[in-house]
């Protein structure tokens, strides 16, 4: 991973590159930038380097497909997918500018001029919401982190799966807590999900696209559908 140091619109920024790589042949390096100020809390979090990895292994379906990562962040999930072909959206929500303001640098890292970034808050129906194009794919990294929203995570998504019955969302959390759970909410919003096993994209290692990331954290990841009438 390499790091590179510079100032813009008042914030201490540092580049970082993840490098992607399968057989030493198939390599593809992006180019995130983090804000150092800790209060700003825009880094590349573990959850987001194992959901990337994910999107890396099925690069060959995601060319010309729609993608929607919600709560983006520094986009490192987003902005692959872009550079693997994928039609794509970045959101966050429309209360934190400075963190759609990061989403656009992601993009200006990675010479993508044609990624939408959109203020989307979790739990509301928004205009810009409900005028999305037809999406294929919805990705949240770490989108589980509070507690107090996981219902409006889980509202917001499932509101896009009836918008788009064929979608699904793929997202990756760390485990932070016994207690942590989100069952009764996915049965409230009538949804399903099922886990995938790290190692079935060869991301049950400490290091990833030549970073120290996830490290010694727990991150699971769940791909989660609509419940369809059949309860399957």
């Amino acid at each position: 991973m390499d790091h590179g140091g510079a100032e813009t619109s008042n914030v201490s920024l540092a580049y970082k590159v993840f490098t992607f790589e399968e057989n030493k042949t198939d390599t593809l390096s992006v180019s995130i930038p983090e804000v150092l100020d800790p209060q700003y809390g825009m880094y590349v979090w573990p959850c987001a380097v194992v959901l990337a990895q994910y999107l890396w292994t099925r690069r060959q379906e995601l060319r010309g497909r729609m993608l929607l990562e919600l709560g983006a962040g520094v986009s490192l999930p987003g902005v692959l997918a872009a550079r693997c072909g994928a039609k794509v959206i970045l959101s966050d929500s429309d209360k934190t500018p400075l963190c759609l303001e990061n989403c656009r640098r992601s993009c200006e890292a990675n010479g993508l001029a044609d990624v939408l970034v959109l203020g989307l808050t979790w739990g509301e129906v928004s205009p810009d919401l409900v005028l999305l194009p037809k999406l294929d794919v919805i990705l949240g990294s770490d989108v589980f982190y509070e507690p107090d929203d996981f219902e409006d995570v889980l509202m917001t998504v499932a509101f896009l799966l009836r918008k788009n019955p064929t979608a699904q969302f793929w997202t990756t959390y760390q485990e932070r807590s016994a207690d942590w759970s989100i069952d009764a909410l996915l049965h409230r919003w009538k949804l399903n999900c099922v886990d995938v096993q790290l190692q079935t994209f060869n991301a049950d290692k400490p290091h990833l696209a030549g970073s120290t990331l996830p490290g010694s954290h727990s991150v699971q990841m769940m791909i989660i559908t609509l419940k369809t009438e059949d309860g399957l």
